[in-house]
């Protein structure tokens, strides 16, 4: 039974998932997106979230905690300095996954896996155009 397990096995070893989650949210981080199958970035999303919260608690034991995760020191500084500052008054949810297609190998169903933009979220919408309701009648 799997009592208050959570996560998906993706039929690989857990050496080997760890493994990929890491370079996963390590390329995330870095680059900001990142094209993955669905349920990989629904499971990767948990990852990155969590970095980015350690990011922004930003004392020494969470450095440390995200240098044990995250492949490369310079995206550490890169989370705990920008994407921190980026996310400081948000409360989670610093992830966006679009779905893309499917693979043409073996149908997989893809994704882009994107932090989120702070002014994309904000952006004003289109000006709707004013509906013709009554047009006057024409005077002969």
């Amino acid at each position: 039974m799997r009592h208050g397990v959570s996560g998906r096995k993706l039929n690989m070893s857990t050496s080997h998932r760890v493994a990929m989650f890491r370079n996963m949210v390590t390329s995330l981080l870095s680059q900001e997106r990142i094209y993955t199958t669905v349920p990989r970035a629904k499971e990767m999303r948990r990852w990155a979230e969590w970095m980015i919260t350690l990011g922004k608690n930003g004392d020494l034991h969470s450095r440390r905690r995200a240098l044990a995760i995250i492949r490369e020191k310079k995206v550490v500084y890169k989370v705990f300095d920008e994407l921190a500052e980026r996310y400081r008054d948000r409360r989670g949810g610093y992830t966006r996954i679009v779905k893309v297609g499917f693979r043409r190998g073996d149908a997989s169903p893809m994704c882009m896996l994107e932090l989120v933009s702070e002014g994309a979220s904000r952006a004003p919408k289109k000006a709707k155009k004013p509906r013709k309701t009554d047009a006057p009648a024409k005077a002969e």
